[in-house]
Parts: structure tokens; sequence; C-alpha cells
């Protein structure tokens, strides 16, 4: 089966009692029950091992990601900001990794990420693209990716493989040593993987190498409003306003080697964006990632009847992301004494209430923030089978343990505690003479010329490098029983039942440095803030599952079977639900299976959307008091705008086109917001159909009409939603929004403000997946295999708050959410962007010919836009024009790959190239994204990429 087949596969082909010499049972994912059939109610997508090694992947993660049931942004390597852990999400109809659950051989995998499972343990792939809550529990919202591990392998195999884009970057190799042994007493197999990916800086690529922003219909190289030289505000009503008069900003920048004392034309210029920092070219789009890993599977007969058996994969990653050198300055939480001898304006206080500066650390380099992380997960027991009234049962009883451990460390930052900012005198030699105690390096620290030598050995003394540690630890007991109850005239009637226990745990401990200080929204090290973190949560599960035959052997009905099947969840954090699921096959003729599904769905908030904190950079693209007057006492206007001047003049500062809407907030999460939350509850609906007509041998086709509803969506509310919906009557809102309470920069949001983690509107989405397979005659050239898997999205739509004021529908389907709009906001991905195209899809030619084998692989991605006619919900003004619709056309990728067995040695060789015709991604903006001015999500960064792989067997 090619990696786009339909047909479901066996989840586990091998319950301890002697393997039948004709039919044997298996459990499908999506389901409990043990049957002979393949094909069941469940619409199962199946990725093969020989599909997994055609495309030369190392990880597991770029691999389910291309699929075209994945859509809504995730993350991976190609993401660094917002990434650069290594990992990998999956996101399934575009509801989010956190609605999609992924099992390792049918058991939680609790990293939840596939690049955490060694490539070469996986025999196959089974992802279900409909909910399962009555099967599985919380989670399996949008879906279920199952990995199925390698069984019953003789002798041994060692494999290595390499690759480069033909940039001559983004190196990768790997190597894997893979042995088993089987006997009639049990199996045994193991294999350890080493794999390692350069990365790739985007100053590499012509698209990343600058931050371009559109402006009107003007694209400016810039960035951030934090640079080297300082964005800072003249303070009214001093000298320096009078000599800046017709700066319309109200900002300058010290000029290179001017007086940064004598805030004059002849040492700083008025501010405009042209001043602002190109960031991009020192960031990543590939991600540096070294795994080392491997797997251990096996299982022995103890009896007839019982069967002992352990699954275990470990994998150790380190990788790390790259960002420009640390900001610095007020919205760091730093702040300078009105005394202090490098005080450009005497007598002002900077930071706090006073006058506003940022700048950007260029002299300690770049912020790199190395991950090393440990995953672990094994699942043992014993299993077998018994007879009752001659009916056939089986059991198991098991332990699943998954553990985690991530150690982060972070440099390139300082510690502003170090550096002198109190009262002092200046000097004829322009150094510093500060208070007796005071460091006498830290003294000299000029906060407004941070290229002065005095600042340079400041920063390089209080440059510090923090460690936090994450710990996470899942422990689950599960027991199954199922089996034959009674007959029917249509067959037996079949049951399974069972019950799990579920603990998770997890831990974070921060450096001192890193701590996130909620009033001031920063810590010691400016950036990079987090809060220490110790919660967890128990599950409690009973399910059953029942398969009734209604008919069989009958005119237009061949079989009629009905699925009925139940989980109640008990979970200490919010309290108990019960869900359900019917479905209903109908065979009328033996080419024709018409299936369909109804269940009911939910998620439990987890532990980071309840415990959760820390600092973040929100981008805004609009502010409800831009322009204020006032309001009455107590009305959501008035408590939106609190401390924002009345008398219509108030414009935030963020929305500057020289700032760039990039703010700052807190997010937290619900439990430490103090904001009620509870489960997501909704409906996953299933209608199609599997055709292989007997008059074309080798042909198999799908079609399924699909649909997810859910309510009270949890999601992090991000500091745009929290503005509109608190002016737009929710305020429960209203107490996160932070605003300076005096002074000239009254009324603009502080660091402080917070972005809470809370059941927020309802989603509904829903279309059609269609798949085709042909295993075309045998030619004298050789064996061809045909086939495409595309996915229409007809709709996908959100509420915020539904049935209340201020609730906004946004239509998403066709669209690219852009980074800070408060359609992304509401968007359940957390990549930062969110694109919905309305068809994806992959079609693949596979030819053999005696030891020639030979792939191609298209991957389709339809036109989308970005914006929206003025004034609707889709207007994310994407170049700062409100009603301007960007527009964009489809993007296609062909990946080809050559193979051939030199069987005399045992040997096979493979050599493919991905993105054969080095298309490139489109061209989004830095104002609309937070990496690479593209979506690194759904795009192909690294172009053109060769790969070779040598593979012999012993």
């Amino acid at each position: 089966m090619g990696s786009f087949g339909t047909a479901a596969f066996a989840q586990d082909a091998n319950t301890g009692q002697a393997k039948s010499k004709t039919l044997e049972t298996v459990t499908v994912t999506g389901s409990l029950i043990r049957r002979v059939d393949v094909e069941t109610a469940s619409p199962v997508v199946t990725i093969d091992r020989a599909a997994i090694q055609a495309t030369g992947k190392q990880t597991l993660g770029d691999l389910v990601q291309q699929l075209p049931a994945m859509t809504g942004g995730n993350v991976n390597p190609q993401v660094n900001n917002g990434g650069g852990t290594g990992n990998s999400t999956i996101n399934l109809r575009g509801l989010g990794s956190k609605r999609t659950l992924i099992l390792l051989n049918g058991q939680r995998l609790l990293s939840k990420d596939p690049n955490a499972i060694p490539a070469d343990a996986i025999e196959r792939i089974e992802v279900l693209p409909t909910g399962a809550s009555a099967t599985y529990g919380s989670d399996a919202i949008g879906g279920v990716v199952n990995f199925i591990l390698r069984k019953n392998y003789q002798g041994a195999t060692f494999t290595a493989n390499v690759g480069q884009s033909d940039r001559n970057d983004g190196e990768q190799s790997g190597y894997t040593f893979t042995f088993g042994q089987t006997s009639e007493k049990g199996s045994i197999m193991a294999g350890i993987n080493y794999n390692k990916q350069d990365g790739v800086e985007a100053g590499n690529r012509a698209f990343s190498k600058n931050a371009l922003s559109l402006h009107g219909s003007q694209a400016t190289v810039g960035g951030s409003p934090s640079t080297p030289y300082g964005n800072i505000q003249i303070p009214a009503g001093s000298a320096a306003a009078s000599a800046f008069a017709n700066c319309a900003s109200r900002h300058v920048s010290l000029n290179p080697g001017g007086n940064a004392q004598s805030m004059t034309p002849a040492n700083y210029h008025c501010y405009t964006s042209a001043d602002r920092y190109n960031y991009a070219a020192v960031n990543l789009i590939m991600t540096p990632q070294e795994r080392t890993g491997g797997f251990l599977g096996g299982d022995y007969r103890l009896g007839d009847h019982v069967t002992a058996y352990l699954d275990a994969v470990y994998e150790k990653t380190s990788s790390n992301f790259q960002l420009a050198p640390a900001v610095f300055g007020a919205n760091t939480g730093y702040q300078v004494d009105p005394k202090n001898a490098f005080n450009p304006v005497p007598g002002r206080a900077w930071g706090g209430t006073g006058a506003s500066f940022k700048s950007r650390l260029a002299s300690l380099g770049y912020r790199i923030a190395a991950s090393g992380r440990e995953d672990a997960q094994i699942n043992t027991g014993f299993r077998g089978d018994f007879t009752v009234l001659e009916k056939s049962w089986n059991w198991d009883v098991g332990y699943n343990y998954g553990h985690q451990s991530v150690t982060t460390t972070t440099s390139g930052l300082v510690n502003q505690t170090q550096l002198y900012s109190g009262p002092s005198i200046l000097n004829a030699d322009g150094t510093a003479t500060c208070p007796a105690g005071t460091d006498p390096v830290s003294c000299q620290f000029n906060p407004f010329n941070l290229y002065s030598p005095g600042s340079v050995a400041a920063l390089r003394q209080a440059n510090t490098i923090a460690v936090s540690n994450d710990y996470s630890i899942q422990k689950s007991w599960h027991v199954g029983l199922g089996g034959e109850l009674f007959s029917l005239p249509a067959g037996a009637v079949q049951l399974a039942v069972g019950y799990e226990y579920r603990k998770e745990h997890e831990n974070t401990i921060t450096s001192p440095e890193l701590l996130l200080n909620p009033a001031s929204g920063s810590c010691i090290l400016g950036s990079q803030c987090v809060a220490n973190m110790s919660g967890g949560y128990t599950s409690k599960d009973l399910y059953a599952e029942a398969l009734i035959p209604i008919l069989s052997n009958l005119p237009a009905a061949q079989s009629l079977n009905l699925s009925i099947g139940d989980r109640y969840t008990r979970v200490n954090t919010f309290g108990s639900t019960n869900n359900f699921k019917f479905a209903l096959e109908w065979k009328p003729i033996d080419d024709l299976l018409v299936r369909g599904t109804m269940q009911q769905v939910f998620r439990a908030p987890n532990l980071g959307e309840l415990f959760s904190s820390s600092a973040g950079a929100p981008s805004i693209k609009s502010d409800p008091c831009t322009g204020y007057r006032g309001a009455p006492v107590g009305s959501p206007l008035a408590l939106a705008c609190q401390y924002v001047p009345t008398n219509g003049s108030f414009e935030n500062v963020l929305l500057d086109p020289t700032n760039g809407g990039q703010g700052a907030a807190i997010g937290e999460g619900a439990m430490l917001a103090g904001f009620p939350i509870k489960p997501e509850t909704g409906k996953s609906f299933d209608l199609g159909l599997v055709y292989s007509p007997s008059y074309v041998p080798g042909l198999s086709t799908t079609l399924d009409f699909w649909h997810v509803y859910l309510n009270n969506t949890i999601t992090s509310a991000g500091l745009q939603s929290v503005l509109d919906l608190c002016a737009a009557g929710q305020t429960v809102f209203c107490r996160y929004i932070s605003r300076t309470p005096a002074g000239e920069n009254a009324g603009q949001l502080t660091q402080s403000s917070i972005e809470p983690v809370a059941n927020l509107g309802s989603l509904s989405t829903g279309g059609i997946d269609w798949s085709a397979n042909y295993k075309l005659p045998q030619f004298a050239v050789g064996q061809f295999n045909i086939g495409v898997n595309a996915t229409y999205l007809k709709y996908f739509t959100q509420n915020t708050a539904p049935g209340q004021s201020g609730n906004v529908t946004y239509n998403d389907v066709g669209h690219f959410l852009p980074f800070g709009s408060a359609q992304q906001a509401a968007c359940p991905s957390s990549s930062g962007v969110c694109l919905f195209p309305r068809w994806r899809a992959q079609g693949f030619v596979d030819w053999q010919a005696g030891g020639w084998s030979a792939q191609w692989r298209m991957r389709f991605m339809s036109r989308f836009q970005n914006g929206g006619a003025a004034g609707s919900t889709n207007d994310t003004a994407p170049n700062g024009v409100p009603g301007t619709i960007l527009k964009y056309g489809a993007t296609v990728y062909n990946d080809v790959s050559v193979g051939y067995n030199l069987a005399m040695i045992n040997t096979r060789l493979d050599f493919g190239v991905n993105n054969l015709f080095d298309k490139q991604p489109p061209m989004l903006y830095a104002n609309n994204t937070l990496n690479a001015n593209t979506d690194p999500s759904d795009f192909d960064l690294m172009g053109r990429y060769w790969w070779a792989r040598v593979t012999v067997k012993f």
C-alpha cells in the first residue's frame, strides 16, 4: 500500500494465541473491536514503511505534516521564533495539535512529538482524521495518529544517509542499526539511531535575508523598532523637544559616533522606519538538531494462552533557536534615574512612568537558547486469550510510562541589576563617578550609547547564561477485555471493555534571573522570562464498545453492522464527562462499503493551560481606545481605556509604523489568571464510502464527508482579543489590560498586561476527503502504482463569544491569518500564523522493475489571500490599509527518488530530490508573520534538497 492509501491495517496482529493459518483478527485505529475486516467505519489513512523510506525524511513529523488533512499551522524545525526545540506538532483538521491524539502502538505518547520516535522503529503510521473521544478519551477531537512499531523481524540492517540543499547548506547525516530475532516462543527487535541536521540562517535565502514590511504599496527593509542606536522618546517640554520640533514621530536615534549626552540634531536624528533594525538575517530557517536514540520491542510466550510484551522508545535531542541580539530598555523593565550622569535630559526619569527608550544589545551577539531533551516511553504488560462457552476472548493488562526532561540554556542576555542607572556625576573626560560601593565597571554603563567602551565592558560583565528545566511524567495502567457475547443470524455480537487510570505531572524550575515578575512583566534578564510551574492531574476512564451485525448475505445487504461505544472519564481538575459513539457499516454489494460515524468529543485543559506563565511579545493591529474621548464610568469602553486621556489625542505607540505593532504581555494559565475554565465539548461526524470495483482489479477509491463542531474552545486570549472583547462588553477580560497610569505615556499598554487561557468561543469545520489508489496491470517495463489523496476544506468558522455581546464570526477558509491579528489570536494553532487553503492534495506514481524502483510525489496547496473587504471580519489590513487584499497563487512541490537493490551483496542504494523545481515560498511580509517573511509551517524554506541512502542487510 502506498503512502496515500486509505485501507486500514492492523494495529496489533498478535494477541498471544496461536496464529490462524487463514484469517486473523486485528484492531484498527479508531475501534476497540478485533475483527477480520481491515476496512471499517473508521476512515483510516495508512503510511506504510515503503512510503516512509521513499521520502528520505529523517523525522516522522516532517512526513506526517504533509498529509492533506493537516492544516492551520504547525511547529516544525523550520520554525525558529516559537519553535527551535526540535519538535514537530500534528494538527489534524486545523483544530490545533492539542486536539490531535498521538499514540504509540495504541497507547498515549507523552511528548506528542513524532520526532521523539526513531523513524526506523516504525512499521506504518495510521491516521484517523475524525473524532474518537469515545474510543480514546480526551484530546481525540481532530483525530488520532497511531505509530505502529516494527515486530517479528529476523536479521540485521545498517543504514546510512546524507543530504544537502543545492545552496550547499542544511547538511544532514544519519545512521541506524536494527536487528531482530523471531522464534516459536517469541520475538525481539531493537535498534539504535543517530542523525544530525545543520542549521541554516535566514540570510542564506533571498526571500528571508531582510525583514520586509509592507506599508501601503511600499515594501521597506527594516523590522524591529528596538535598534542598536536606540529608539528614544523626546520628553515633552524639554529643550530637546524644541530642538526636534519638526520630528513628527517624537522619537530620535543616536548618530554613530554622536555624543549621547547632548540631545541635539548634531548628535541625534529623527527616528523613522529607515532606522528599524533588520533582525531577519541572523534568524534561522532551519534550526540545528542532533538526535540519538533507540527502540526495543518484543514478546515472549509464557504459555499457550499468556504472552508478556514490552515496547520502548528513547530519543535524546539537542537543538537550538537563534534570535537577533536582545532588546533592552523601558520595555524590559529598565529605568534611568533623573540624576544619572548619562541622562541626555537631566532631571527627567526614563522608563516606568517616565519617557520611553528601547535599544538592542548588539555588542553581546545573538540570543541563543540551546535545548537538551530526553524522551522515553515504555509500554509493558501481559496479554492472552481464553474460551468461555466456546466463545473466544482476549485480554490485556499493561502499564504505560512516559518521561520527558528538557533543559534549556539561554545566552545573549544581561543581568539588568548589574547595569547601574542610579545617581552619578559626569566627569570632564566623559566617564562617570558613582556612589561609594558601586561596581566601577557597571558605573560606566551608558544606556543611551551601547557602543561606548564603558557600556560594552559593563554589558560583557553582566552577560549571564541562564538555565531552566522542565520535567513531565505520565503513568497509566490499563486493562482490556474483548470477545464474542453471542451470535445473531448475521454473525457474532462482539464486545470490548476496559479501564484506564492515568496520572500526569509537570514541573518547571527556572533560574532566578529568568523568573517572571508579574507586577512588571519582566525579569532580571529582560526577556525570555518564565515562571516556575508545578501541577498535575489524574484521569479515570471506563469504556466499552459493541459490534452488532444486523444483516448479512442478503440482496442489497451483503453486510450491515452497527457499532456502539461509550467512554466515561473523570478528571480531578474539572469533574466527569460521558461520550458516545455510533458507527454504521453497510455493504450493499461486495465492491462497495458505505460508512458513517457520529461521536461526542471532548478535551480537558492540559497542564500548561492551567498553570503556565511566561512573558511574550504579541503584536496588535488596533486599539479600541484610539481617539478616546471618554465613556460612562463602568462601561466596557471605560474599563478598556482606563488611564487613557479623554481629549481624543490618544494613539497607541505600538500602532505607529515605525514601531511595528509588537508589544509585550504575560501569558497565564487559567488557574493563575483566575479565569474559570471547563472542558471543550462537541461532536464529530463522518459519512463516506469505499469502492473497490471487481471489474478493475487493483483500483480502490474513498470519499468521505466530515464535520466537527466544538463548544467552549480552550485558547489563550491574545492581547488583541483581550482589548476587543473587553471593549465589546465581555468585561471579564478588562482586568487583564494594564496601561501606564500617568505621565506623558499615560494609557499606553504595559508589559504586565495578561493573555489568559479561557473558554473562548466555538468552532465549526467541515469538508471532503477523497483518495484513489490504482495498481496497474503488470507491463513489460515494470509495475506501476498511482494514487492521490486530497482534502477540500468547505468551511472553518469561529465565533469568539457565541450568544454574547461582542461576538465576532471569522470565516477562515481560503485565508492566511497574519500574526498579531484578532483572527490569528483566535486560531487553534500555536505556530504563530494560520493558513487555511481550500485544497490540499498529494499525488504519487511508483514504479518497480527487477531491482529498480522509482517514485514521484506531488504536494499541492491551493491559492489563498490575506485580507478582506473593508469592515469585514477578514479585513486584516496586511499593509496597514483597511480593505487591502493580497492574493497568492497555488503552490506545487515535486519530489522524486530512485533506488536499486544490489542483491548479490544484500545492499540497496536510494537517491532523491525533494522540491525538485526549487519552488520558493510566498512573500507574506514581516508585519504579517513571525518568521522569515513567510509561513514556515506550510511552505518549504530550504529549496531544492538532495539526499542519498545506503542500506545493508546481514
